[in-house]
C-alpha cells in the first residue's frame, strides 16, 4: 500500500509539474511552431519532459536516501541524467550545435560507465563478445544512440510517453519475477513519472515532451538496461525486444536515408510511424497500434528472452523481422507530405 501511495504521489507531482510548464511555456517562448516537416498545424507548448526528468530524479534521490538504490547507481543516473536533461532543455530554448550535444552525450555515457560495472559478455550463439574495453565502448555508443533514437521517435502525440510506460511496466514485472529490487524501484518510478506527463500528451496533445524529456528518457532507459545486465536480471536481447518498435524504425530510417544520400543529420518526417500517422490521418491510431504491437508481440518475446537467455538472439531476430518489413512497407526513410492537426 505504501509503495502504491508513493508511486501515485510521484504521478501527481509529474502531472502537476507538466501542467505548470504548459501554463508558463508560452511566456518564455517554449512553443513548438509548425514547420514543413511537422505533423501538427498549431503551435503547442513544449518542455513537458522536464517534469518527467525532475520528478524522477527527485524520486531517485529519495530512494537513495532510504537505501533502496545504491550509491553507484544513484551517482551514475542522477548526474548524467541531469546533464542530458539540461542540455536538452537548452536545445529546446535556443538550439545547440550538433557537436556540443554529442560532446555532452558522450560525457554523460562515460560518466555512467565509470560508476557501473562493465557489461557482461554478449552471447551471439556462434561466438561470445567478452572483451571488457570493447563492451564499454559499445555501451557508450548504445547509450548515445538510444537517447537520440528516442528523440527521433518523439514525433506524434502520445507515442514516446506510451512507449516509456510500456517498457517500464515490463521492466518492473521482470524485476519482480527475478528479484531485482533496484531495477524494480527505478522502473516503477520512471513509469509513474512518464504517466503523469502522458495524461497531458495523449492525443490530442496539450503539451509536447521536447528534447529535454525524450533524450532524458532514452538515456535513463539505457542506464536501467546496463544496470539489469550487470545484475543478471535481463540480457541485451530483452531490452532490444522491449524497445523493438523504436529501435527498428529509427535505425531502418537512418540507414535508408544514408543509402539514399540524404543529409541524415537534418530533421525530417520520414519515420515509419510518421508515414503511418499520415496514412491513417490520426496520431491516436498509430500510438494505439504501437501499444498493441508491444503488448501482443514484443512483450511475450522479451519475457521469454529474460527467462531463457540462451534464446535471446533468435527471439530478437523473430521479433524484429516483421517490424523491419513493416517499416519498409510504410516507406520509412522516404519523403512524405501532409500534416495532421
Amino acid at each position: 500500500m505504501l509503495v502504491a501511495l508513493a508511486l501515485f504521489g510521484l504521478f501527481m507531482v509529474s502531472f502537476l509539474l507538466t501542467g505548470l510548464i504548459r501554463w508558463q511555456a508560452p511566456a518564455i517562448g517554449m512553443l513548438d511552431v509548425p514547420v514543413a516537416r511537422s505533423l501538427h498545424e498549431t503551435a503547442v507548448p513544449v518542455g513537458g519532459g522536464v517534469a518527467i526528468a525532475a520528478s524522477f530524479l527527485l524520486y531517485a534521490l529519495v530512494c537513495w536516501r532510504l537505501g533502496l538504490v545504491p550509491d553507484n547507481v544513484f551517482h551514475a543516473l542522477a548526474a548524467a541524467g541531469a546533464l542530458i536533461a539540461g542540455v536538452g532543455l537548452l536545445d529546446d530554448l535556443r538550439g545547440l550545435p550538433l557537436t556540443a550535444r554529442l560532446a555532452a552525450q558522450f560525457a554523460a555515457a562515460v560518466w555512467v560507465l565509470l560508476w557501473l560495472p562493465t557489461p557482461p559478455p554478449v552471447d551471439f550463439l556462434l561466438f561470445t563478445l567478452g572483451n571488457g574495453l570493447l563492451l564499454d565502448a559499445l555501451a557508450a555508443l548504445a547509450l548515445v544512440w538510444l537517447l537520440n533514437l528516442y528523440n527521433f521517435m518523439d514525433g506524434i502525440d502520445g507515442l514516446a510517453g506510451t512507449e516509456l510506460v510500456f517498457v517500464c511496466a515490463l521492466g518492473f514485472g521482470l524485476a519482480l519475477r527475478l528479484d531485482d529490487a533496484i531495477l524494480g524501484w527505478l522502473c516503477a518510478g520512471l513509469g509513474a513519472a512518464g504517466l503523469g506527463f502522458l495524461a497531458w500528451n495523449w492525443p490530442p496533445a496539450r503539451i509536447f515532451m521536447g528534447d529535454a524529456g525524450s533524450q532524458f528518457i532514452g538515456f535513463s532507459l539505457g542506464v536501467l538496461a546496463l544496470l539489469s545486465l550487470g545484475q543478471g536480471s535481463a540480457t541485451i536481447w530483452t531490452w532490444l525486444l522491449l524497445l523493438g518498435v523504436f529501435a527498428v524504425d529509427a535505425t531502418f530510417t537512418l540507414l535508408r536515408r544514408i543509402l539514399r544520400g540524404d543529409p541524415w543529420f537534418e530533421g525530417h518526417c520520414r519515420h515509419a510511424y510518421q508515414h503511418a500517422a499520415i496514412r491513417l490521418g490520426s496520431h491516436r491510431r498509430v500510438t494505439l497500434a504501437v501499444l498493441a504491437l508491444n503488448c501482443c508481440w514484443l512483450a511475450p518475446l522479451a519475457w521469454w528472452s529474460a527467462m531463457q537467455p540462451q534464446w535471446g538472439l533468435p527471439l530478437t531476430l523473430v521479433g524484429w523481422t516483421p517490424l523491419a518489413l513493416l517499416a519498409w512497407w510504410l516507406g520509412a526513410g522516404t519523403p512524405n507530405k501532409g500534416k495532421i492537426a
